[in-house]
């Protein structure tokens, strides 16, 4: 292979997703006169627009697909390769791709996403929602559909159930309720009038609940979760009719009720998309398939690293984070990636970003603005924690979670005005025992309270 390379670069990064992306324009613009290359398999590129930064720790912006010109207009310095990935050779420091080009390397960054994790693998009726073409493809078939079933209870199965129009929806979940990735019981509680089209006027706060868990909460984990991905995309289907003929498939479920409809939607998660780069080499690989990093995003393989789905970060993690497959957490390895690649040649410490100091993501379910930030849902507690809720009906659901008598999470959902507020009290682990269940009244600005 080493014989065929065509050009080596100083950095080439694989992937031109949002976490690609991202690295790659960091190390365009810090080494303007050396040589980067972004291999990306399709024709456009996923850029971050309307980028806002909600406080210390939450940023909020929209993803957008843009020819990949774009970053060549920008970087000069930049060649974009349009071919997957055939194989990768690391003694050779060597990429081939699946048009028979091989490109050399210096420092390599894998950045090529996760891919769905499919019910099955060869039914034509099953589908899996992870890009902008298999959502088109999904728009299309629902377009003349009457009845689908969802399977999955992670961010996409959440946004496609409230999206869909005209079409019955028969939603298949494993867990006790709703956006079990995101939310408890009562979250979901809250949620379920959207979903039902319930338009209730808002009523008074209800009263505050203060109870503690008897068992551990799972760890959160799902599928990635793209801000609007649904946004200019027509989910409609045909009114639904009686059921009065045969199905083009049918789905038995575990509680054995058997459901007809014209597809299935498999969003049940995702699978890191390693497979081109495991052949021959000795990367280390993480329980869920990832390829394992380092605090520095260091694969087990010299000069390569790696970001976003495909990777697991195993280093050890602070108290307040836990990596999900979100697009926020794909653009800030990709960014911290980057920097870490260019301090590995300037001969430069790094330490590790403040952004893995603390969990923390900002999105909209079923129309509410979504805050989630730390052990949002109690993750790796077990019984040590105690939860506080204020809830008021169509308008805020505020949970907050508290160890040792100190705030280790919270879940934001409308327009509470909260998330700076919970996050300087997560990040500076006050002592609140005395402040009890008034942290949520609701007749004091705990902002003012605690500035």
């Amino acid at each position: 292979m080493e014989s065929k390379k065509e050009k080596t670069f100083k950095f080439v990064v694989v992937g031109g997703g949002i976490a690609g992306v991202t690295c790659v324009e960091q190390l365009s613009s810090q080494f303007a006169s050396e040589d980067v290359a972004l291999i990306t398999a399709g024709p456009h590129i996923k850029a971050v627009t309307n980028y806002k930064q909600v406080s210390r720790r939450l940023e909020e912006f929209d993803v957008e697909e843009k020819p990949s010109s774009v970053l060549e207009e920008k970087y000069s310095n930049l060649t974009i390769i349009h071919s997957a990935v055939k194989s990768l050779r690391t003694h050779t420091h060597c990429v081939e791709t699946a048009d028979g080009r091989v490109f050399g390397y210096e420092k390599l960054c894998i950045c090529s996403g996760a891919r769905p994790k499919l019910l099955t693998q060869e039914n034509p009726h099953v589908l899996g929602i992870r890009d902008t073409d298999s959502a088109q493809e999904f728009q299309k078939r629902l377009s003349t559909a009457k009845r689908i079933v969802v399977v999955g209870n992670g961010g996409i199965a959440l946004e496609l159930v409230y999206e869909v129009r005209r079409c019955e929806v028969i939603w298949a979940v494993k867990d006790k309720a709703i956006g079990n990735t995101f939310f408890d019981a009562g979250a979901a509680q809250f949620l379920i009038p959207s979903l039902e089209g319930d338009k209730e006027q808002a009523a008074a706060p209800c009263k505050r609940q203060r109870f503690t868990t008897e068992e551990p909460a799972p760890d959160a984990s799902g599928s990635a979760l793209g801000p609007d991905w649904h946004r200019g995309i027509e989910l409609q289907g045909q009114t639904p009719k009686p059921d009065t003929g045969s199905w083009p498939v049918y789905v038995q479920l575990t509680n054995g009720e058997t459901f007809g409809c014209d597809f299935v939607v498999s969003a049940t998660g995702v699978v890191p998309n390693t497979e081109p780069f495991l052949h021959g080499n000795n990367f280390l690989l993480a329980d869920d398939g990832g390829l394992q990093v380092d605090d520095h995003m260091m694969t087990s393989e010299p000069d390569v690293y790696a970001a976003g789905d495909v990777c697991s970060a195993c280093w050890e993690h602070s108290p307040l984070w836990q990596q999900m497959g979100l697009w926020t957490q794909a653009r800030q390895m990709g960014w911290y990636a980057g920097r870490c690649m260019a301090a590995d040649v300037l001969s430069e410490p790094i330490d590790l970003d403040f952004c893995f100091e603390l969990f923390s993501h900002v999105t909209k379910f079923f129309n509410y603005k979504v805050v989630l930030l730390g052990k949002f849902n109690a993750q790796g507690l077990g019984s040590n924690h105690e939860l506080l809720v204020r809830c008021t009906k169509g308008q805020e659901y505020v949970k907050v979670v508290l160890s040792g008598g100190r705030m280790v999470g919270a879940v934001l959902i409308g327009e509470t005005d909260l998330e700076e507020t919970f996050e300087n009290l997560i990040l500076n682990q006050m002592d609140l025992t005395a402040y009890g269940e008034e942290l949520l009244n609701p007749d004091i600005d705990i902002e003012d309270y605690f500035d």
